[in-house]
């Protein structure tokens, strides 16, 4: 078996997604196709562990390991916990952070409310 050669000269995308229950990151060129991936579950982390920002940590310095670039764009979805720990872990492992976007849908004034109760 061909041993895949890591690409040093693009720049990656790095997609952290934060949930309340688990803590998603996948790394895609710059075309958009997936590199690598890996989240707290897939580090060995279960149930109420795999929210934790331990777990975040961990599942990004597993991908980034995998990946093999040192270039990123990183952009960051949700409020979960393990959203900042996954962040700083990409501070201290990479070499060149190109930019941090947030991507977190703000809501403009949200769905109607009910209708009042009368009792």
């Amino acid at each position: 078996m061909k041993k895949k050669k890591k690409k040093k000269h693009e720049i990656a995308i790095a997609h952290i997604k934060a949930t309340f229950n688990n803590t998603l990151v996948t790394i895609t060129d710059e075309r958009g196709n997936v590199v690598a991936r890996s989240s707290g579950g897939s580090c060995g982390f279960k149930g109420a562990r795999k929210s934790t920002p331990y777990a975040g940590e961990r599942a990004t310095k597993d991908v980034i390991k995998k990946a093999g670039f040192y270039k990123f764009r990183v952009i960051i979805k949700g409020t979960g916990p393990g959203r900042e720990s996954a962040l700083r872990a990409f501070k201290s492992r990479v070499i060149r952070l190109q930019s941090i976007t947030d991507k977190n849908s703000i809501s403009h004034n949200g769905c109607r409310p009910p209708k009042r109760r009368r009792v």
